[in-house]
């Protein structure tokens, strides 16, 4: 009797050592790509339903983080507010201030074009649009852009800029710089040329 449950606890012991190494191969081979539910998980708070767990990777993902998340991502969808800027200068105001600014430079760059010589220095203005060719130099273009209430230059150091009316310091101020349109014509244009040119304070 003693040899004979010797016997059966060595069979036992045999397949079980069996069995075990099948689940191991089987678990090696896939433990890659596994992927156990959350419902056949255990734990003491549950997080949220899009948690998934294998072998390799554990996302960690609270329901009140998720929550959080994902009011997060609409606020980045939206965007920033836009800027109302018929809101800050009412069109006739925005057009008495352009056009004296524009047509004051346009008297100021001819003067200065006449005492200076620079070959291919010419000036043309219309379709509210001034453009002011230094010839090799480069050439500067300034217009109206109504809608924004704003006065756009392309200029050949500084390249496009906006100017917005600031009426603290009743100028046309580049938001991004904080640059004059005056002061940095000014500095530009003598940078350019080697001779100073003096733009009207009393129209910016």
């Amino acid at each position: 009797m003693a040899s004979s449950s010797k016997f059966l606890r060595r069979v036992s012991t045999s397949l079980s050592s069996i069995h075990n190494s099948r689940l191991l191969s089987s678990s090696s081979s896939s433990s890659s790509n596994s992927r156990i539910p959350l419902q056949h998980l255990k734990f003491a708070h549950p997080p949220c339903s899009s948690f998934l767990y294998n072998d390799n990777h554990i996302r960690v993902c609270s329901r009140d983080f998720c929550s959080r998340t994902s009011n997060f991502d609409q606020v980045l969808s939206e965007g920033p507010a836009a800027v109302d800027y018929s809101a800050l200068l009412q069109e006739d105001e925005f057009h008495k201030l352009a056009d004296a600014t524009i047509h004051d430079l346009l008297e100021k760059m001819e003067e200065y074009g006449d005492s200076v010589d620079i070959d291919g220095f010419d000036i043309d203005y219309g379709n509210q649009v001034l453009t002011v060719k230094f010839g090799s130099f480069g050439t500067y273009v300034l217009n109206k852009q109504t809608p924004n209430r704003q006065i756009w230059m392309s200029s050949p150091v500084s390249g496009p800029s906006r100017f917005d009316w600031d009426r603290n310091a009743e100028a046309w101020i580049y938001r991004r710089t904080k640059a004059k349109l005056l002061e940095t014509l000014e500095t530009e244009v003598q940078q350019l040329c080697g001779e100073p040119i003096t733009l009207s304070k009393r129209a910016h």
